[in-house]
């Protein structure tokens, strides 16, 4: 299948952004560990720790999008989408991105650029704390994600296509598993080894 490779490098875009700002947590773990203790040790707490904490969740929160939609991480109420067979799956999915997904991603895109143009040429900065720091570069993360959001969802769109005709998932690139699949998984194994002992 021609497309697959395609579908595979999205994924993989997806995956290096998603695992590159995901190193923001240790970043913001450092900022909250120092202000506690500078707070309660020291008598001395910082005049930034509000900034740092919201503008890295903010955008650590974001820029895992795209990642957690590749692995099929989002939450949904699957407990009947489980049991339906794959080309219903596809028919569902395909059906919701075209009515919900692919509107609201771009006007995401659309509305986040005016929102970061706005606040770009007003030199935007926090009002929650004395020094004020700069915020217009964290907004470009807005349209920013849309994008990647807008790329992950054409490739899964495009999944649901290639499943409507062939009734079977494309393979995906996994890194993680739910610890759910993992049970059933060693449960089936377990089943298995008893049925064929003596």
């Amino acid at each position: 299948m021609r497309l697959q490779p395609l579908l595979l490098t999205v994924d993989r875009i997806s995956a290096s952004v998603g695992k590159l700002f995901a190193w923001l947590i240790v970043v913001l773990t450092g900022a909250i560990c120092y202000e506690v203790f500078a707070r309660y040790l020291f008598r001395a707490p910082t005049a930034w720790a509000f900034d740092v904490s919201y503008m890295l969740y903010g955008t650590l929160f974001m820029c895992a999008g795209a990642y957690t939609l590749s692995r099929g991480g989002h939450v949904r109420a699957d407990f009947l989408y489980r049991l339906m067979p794959p080309r219903r799956q596809a028919a569902l999915d395909l059906a919701l991105y075209l009515l919900f997904f692919f509107p609201a991603m771009l006007a995401l895109v659309r509305y986040g650029w005016d929102f970061f143009i706005q606040s770009y040429w007003q030199n935007e900065r926090s009002a929650f704390s004395p020094e004020g720091p700069i915020i217009w570069p964290l907004k470009f993360v807005i349209p920013a994600v849309g994008v990647l959001m807008l790329l992950q969802g054409a490739a899964e769109a495009a999944r649901c296509a290639i499943c409507l005709g062939r009734g079977q998932w494309p393979p995906k690139l996994s890194d993680v598993e739910e610890m759910e699949a993992l049970a059933v998984k060693r449960a089936a194994m377990l089943r298995a080894e008893g049925d064929a002992q003596p």
